[in-house]
């Protein structure tokens, strides 16, 4: 059992990174080194000797590895990046790097996206170095850059190039699940995620006449483009189940008494009411254009175009993505990915998920744990690269009312200390027997 001190650490940790800025404004401009000077700092005063790693100067993470108890056993890899996105100061109640405890709430940019794990990670590691504990398997403990942009500095480093720090890690644990979801009927449910969609970052092309702008145009690269940009924001994506989204509305409509096999998708998430908001981004692939940049001057028609994309995709949906795009963009666009990154998905009849599911259970024993596919992707993207098997774990027993998953990216972020205190314990039951 995590030991007082633990639960009044994880506060201090949380609000101590938080005042640390992180901030990720892409392009390489970012500086997580002074965040992972404080975190080696604690996992080295529980006794570890963690492993400070630079691709480039100043994009630091940090990794260390603690022995179990069973040599024979797998390792498990937790990770959490240490790196933030943009906060707009003017739009915050608080300062967002304050980190100030008020209202029984820790404040500010990454106080669940996501120091709030990094903090509960080294309390529970510092408890157990006082107590003397040691879990079953080898743990390897990871605090990444970079994992708000390309991930280039931070995991997808580690993973090419320090691959022998996690010899011996067949499965992970990091963001975003077990926290609590408010139905509004007074059910607690705690999705664990066990996949992820891919990532379609794509770029846009069209090329035309350039030209004066009284003239009449048919080769205008800006109607080329806005007409494929209007053609991907409308299109409607079929179903794609895939075998965890499958096992999340079986366990939603098991909660629910509905017969999932003889209701379509979208009827069954009508069903599901406010439930339907764990799966709904994840039963189709999706392209949401985002950016546009064309022309220099109001009577020049430019000769070329430019837009973005927000594609995501299914796990074995990569090629109909393609091809879809391919149809949707037509001859006179060219696309290309901005970003690209593979879909994930674990099996959730695994000891691993069974043993999340009995750490939840045993400290919110009226909740009900359900799989979920995250719409969005982590860093166990690149650690998939060395086998590693991912699932999203970051427990916090939260109030109703509290909109959870608005926060990430969000406004006025924000976590409950009892939250914190909650996920420290559940960490500690878990990691201790995984």
């Amino acid at each position: 059992m995590a030991d007082p001190q633990a639960l009044d650490e994880v506060v201090e940790f949380t609000s101590g990174l938080i005042r640390i800025d992180t901030t990720n404004r892409g392009g390489g401009d970012c500086r997580e080194r002074p965040a992972a000077e404080y975190a080696a700092e604690r996992l080295a005063g529980a006794g570890l000797e963690p492993l400070m790693l630079e691709r480039t100067p100043g994009r630091t993470n940090v990794v260390a590895r603690i022995e179990g108890t069973d040599p024979s056993a797998d390792a498990l890899l937790v990770h959490g990046h240490l790196d933030v996105v943009p906060a707009e100061p003017a739009d915050w109640s608080v300062p967002p790097f304050s980190g100030e405890v008020r209202d029984g709430m820790v404040w500010g940019r990454g106080a669940v996206d996501m120091k709030n794990m990094d903090a509960m990670v080294l309390a529970v590691v510092r408890s157990w170095a006082r107590q003397g504990v040691r879990p079953r398997r080898d743990l390897v403990i990871a605090f990444t850059a970079d994992e708000e942009a390309s991930a280039e500095d931070g995991s997808g480093f580690l993973a090419e190039r320090h691959p022998e720090l996690f010899e011996g890690c067949t499965e992970g644990v990091s963001e975003a699940g077990g926290f609590t979801f408010h139905d509004g009927s007074g059910r607690e449910i705690y999705p664990i995620a066990a996949g992820e969609r891919g990532t379609a970052w794509l770029k846009l092309t069209a090329r035309g006449r350039a030209g004066h702008g009284s003239k009449v145009n048919q080769e205008n690269a800006v109607t080329r483009l806005a007409a494929a940009v209007t053609r991907i924001g409308e299109h409607e994506w079929p179903t794609r189940l895939t075998p965890t989204v499958r096992a999340a509305l079986d366990a939603l409509a098991a909660l629910y008494g509905i017969e999932a096999g003889r209701t379509d998708v979208d009827r069954l998430l009508e069903k599901l009411g406010p439930a339907a908001g764990l799966v709904e981004a994840t039963v189709r692939n999706s392209a949401n254009p985002t950016m546009l940049n064309a022309g220099y001057k109001l009577n020049v028609i430019p000769g070329e175009a430019v837009a973005y994309v927000d594609g995501r995709y299914l796990p074995g949906t990569e090629e109909e993505f393609a091809a879809t795009l391919d149809r949707l963009t037509g001859p006179d666009v060219h696309w290309e990915f901005a970003h690209h990154e593979v879909a994930l998905q674990a099996p959730v009849d695994t000891p691993l998920f069974a043993g999340m599911r009995a750490a939840i259970e045993e400290f919110a024993p009226g909740g009900h744990v359900v799989p979920y596919c995250m719409a969005g992707g982590t860093d166990a993207k690149q650690f998939s690269r060395l086998g590693i098997t991912g699932y999203g774990f970051v427990p916090l027993k939260l109030p109703a009312g509290l909109d959870y998953q608005a926060l990430f990216h969000g406004v006025d972020e924000r976590v409950p200390v009892e939250a914190l205190r909650f996920g420290v314990r559940v960490l500690d039951r878990f990691l201790r027997a995984a």
